[in-house]
């Protein structure tokens, strides 16, 4: 079953209105959480991308993607 728009909407201002509920420690500590499961996530993806890579190559990829992010996001520039 396919979620409808209205569903996706719903968990969307869920996500929100938690955020805006959280402490600001709450936050600080998310931050890293969230990178934590952003970089594992892209982790997955390179390994579907490079079947047969080793460990320390898709380390390396993922270095090469978060840096490729910085520059597109224009942090390098800082």
């Amino acid at each position: 079953m396919k979620p409808t728009q209205q569903l996706i909407d719903e968990l969307y201002l869920d996500k929100i209105r938690s955020a805006r509920e959280m402490t600001p420690e709450q936050k600080l500590l998310a931050g890293p959480r969230i990178f934590e499961r952003s970089c594992r996530i892209m982790l997955d993806g390179l390994r579907h991308e490079n079947p047969g890579v080793d460990e320390e190559r898709l380390q390396q990829l993922l270095r090469e993607r978060l840096a490729l992010v910085r520059r597109l996001e224009g942090e390098d520039d800082r």
